[in-house]
Formats: structure tokens, sequence, C-alpha cells
């Protein structure tokens, strides 16, 4: 008989938005779930649990990283969380370069080093890195696009190194999805946005449940036989061109 999967998950930015679907989905599904974001989860479960920290900050994430792996045998890692940061070419601030690489990218070096131990010693292990149908390019997007595409080539490699333990590491890559940081770029209800939808292949855009989804899939238990693969979820808009 098999023993029984090991249902831990870290959900970074799983406040609001996509991440808040992913806990949702992974609650449902059974799993104890940690969120890592700026604010509390709106969402209450008895299974739900906060840290609160600012990922930007290389220091407080370390920090976050040592009591997540302190209190919790995470197996199962979602690193969501990210920021925009759009400007042209001529106006791009390496500042905000900086503060994205450290969002996207080091923040999940950080979290899945302080994980790897537990999915080692359990012989376990799913990583989920979501990044952006902008990592093919999209105009005011350099430091977003640049760091949302070096999570396809940090997953693969990490695919590779991890898989003969157990640890499988895939990417979830959304188009447009109607989240708060959406609207933030597009105003609600506008003509850009109904334009935007009739552009999109499918005729719509997409909602934070879709993207669950498809998490979900690279984190079951069993597809283990799934690694280093990018998953776009964005209504056939990869297969084209987007202008936002």
């Amino acid at each position: 008989m098999n023993a029984p999967v090991h249902k831990v998950a870290a959900v970074t930015g799983g406040s609001a938005g996509i991440g808040k679907a992913i806990c949702e989905q992974l609650l449902e599904q059974g799993y104890e779930v940690v969120s890592l974001s700026r604010r509390a989860s709106p969402l209450t479960h008895p299974r739900l649990h906060n840290i609160e920290v600012d990922l930007s900050d290389r220091a407080a994430t370390s920090e976050a990283a040592r009591d997540m792996a302190r209190r919790f045998e995470v197996t199962t890692l979602v690193h969501n969380a990210g920021v925009i940061r759009a400007a042209l070419l001529p106006d791009v601030k390496l500042s905000d370069l900086d503060a994205l690489v450290d969002l996207h990218l080091g923040c999940a070096v950080q979290l899945l080093q302080a994980a790897l131990p537990t999915m080692r010693a359990r012989h376990f292990g799913r990583v989920v890195l979501l990044s952006s149908r902008a990592a093919l390019g999209l105009q005011t997007r350099t430091s977003y696009s640049a760091t949302k595409a070096g999570m396809l080539g940090m997953a693969r490699t990490w695919a590779l190194e991890l898989a003969p333990e157990g640890i499988t590491v895939n990417v979830v890559a959304p188009g447009p999805i109607r989240t708060d940081m959406f609207y933030d770029v597009v105003q609600k209800d506008s003509d850009k946005e109904r334009q935007l939808a009739a552009s999109v292949p499918v005729k719509r855009l997409g909602e934070s449940a879709d993207v669950a989804r498809a998490v979900s899939f690279f984190a079951d238990a069993a597809n283990g036989f799934v690694t280093g693969q990018v998953l776009y979820v964005c209504g056939g808009t990869s297969v084209g061109s987007l202008a936002l």
C-alpha cells in the first residue's frame, strides 16, 4: 500500500489575485498551505498559515524562509509573487530591474533552498514558478520580461538537477488575467479592456482560477513524469502577438 502523499505547500503572493486562487484550490485538495505575502490572506481556514514578508527584501525573505522551514515541512513550493514596473526602454530604471531580480528570481532561490532538505528527505517535491506570457516579449516590460524569462531557464536547470530525487520543477506562464495587477495597467470596463479581450484568440480575458488549475496539475503527486516544462495559460496569445 502506498504511503499517503505529504501535502504541505508554500505559496508566495498568496493574499490576492492568482495567489489567492492557488491557495483556495490547494486547500480544497487537502493541502496545508503557507501564504508568504506582504499582507495576511483574507481567507480563513484551519489549514492556512500566514507569513507576512516583503519578498523583494532579500534579508527579510531569508528570515521568512528560515521561519517557514522551521515551522513547516514544505514539499510543494509555488512562487507566484510578482510586480510589473512598466517602462519604455529610455525610462527603464536599473533599480527596478534589481528589485524584480530579487523578487522573481532571488526569492525563488532562497525559498527552494530552505525547503530542499525536507523535499530531499522525503524524496518528493513539487516546484511551480509563475512566469508570464510576457517572457516572450511585450512593450514596456524590459525588467518584467527579462526576469520572467529568467524563470524559464532557472526551472529547466533545477528540473535537471533535482529529477533523480523525485522533485519536479515546472512553470506556468499566464497571459492577460483579470487581477488587481492587471487593472493597475488597464482600466476596468474600459474600451482598452474590451479591445484586449477581443484580441485574445479565445475571445476573453483569463481568470485567476484558470491559472490555479494549471498549477494544480504540476503540483499533483501523480504527475512525477512531467518536469522542466512551461504551460502558457494565455488564451492563445503566446501563439501570436499581444498588444496592451
